[in-house]
């Protein structure tokens, strides 16, 4: 399958580059310099990935504003922040935006390449039906349904996104069981840095808090990982 990528970056030498190593790499590539320009597309046709930057022109956060508009459209469309800004504000501000990983500049272009495959290896994992006995998880009060992608917890559903979706349900699946920060990578098909694997944590155990003050599922193992622990 040739998926669609979008590239969002105001700067025409970058993005020319980004589209050139997509381009060989077998991907459809669109490619836009600002917000708007991509919203007016996206209105009719959302890409299956989309790479955005942070600042895009006169709109210091404007890729922050697209991501938004883009999650209130679709919470599993996969989206990578690229970014020349390195603060944490901002690397934090954009996973709580719902972006599934975010990139600075410097990154090499092969693993960016990396992290692209890897967002669409999930997608395609959702489409095999080959690990059927494991489609499903009722654990306590957390219901998962793999093949809808829907999370329930007391039987509300939890918004997340596809990367929250994955993380959950790698440590769901095997309760009482510590999930290394690089296990949960491999079995949520993705490839991030340990940092980010700690934000979505932290924005995970949030979600689920606001249906439920008294969540405590998700432990840190520390020096170890994460593992879900029931006490229902």
């Amino acid at each position: 399958m040739n998926y669609r990528l979008a590239i969002i970056e105001d700067d025409n030498l970058l993005r020319e580059n980004y589209t050139d190593v997509f381009g060989r790499q077998g991907y459809l590539v669109d490619a836009y310099s600002n917000r708007e320009q991509a919203q007016e597309v996206f209105q009719s046709r959302l890409p299956d990935l989309a790479i955005i930057d942070i600042g895009l022109g006169d709109e210091v956060d404007g890729g922050f504003a697209l991501c938004q508009w883009l999650r209130a459209k679709s919470r599993t469309l996969p989206i990578i922040f690229l970014s020349a800004r390195d603060d944490d504000i901002d690397i934090v501000s954009g996973l709580r935006m719902g972006a599934d990983d975010y990139l600075t500049k410097d990154v090499s272009l092969p693993h960016l390449v990396a992290r692209v495959a890897a967002l669409f290896r999930r997608i395609e994992a959702l489409a095999s039906d080959e690990d059927s006995s494991t489609t499903t998880i009722s654990e306590g009060n957390l219901h998962m349904d793999v093949q809808r992608l829907t999370c329930r917890w007391n039987e509300v559903v939890l918004e997340l996104t596809l990367t929250e979706f994955w993380m959950i349900y790698a440590l769901a699946k095997r309760v009482g069981h510590v999930k290394s920060r690089e296990q949960l990578m491999d079995e949520a098909q993705m490839v991030v840095d340990e940092s980010t694997i700690t934000s979505h944590i932290k924005r995970i155990r949030r979600k689920f808090q606001v249906l439920d003050s008294k969540f405590d599922c998700i432990e840190t193992v520390y020096g170890m990982g994460y593992r879900w622990n029931s006490h229902q």
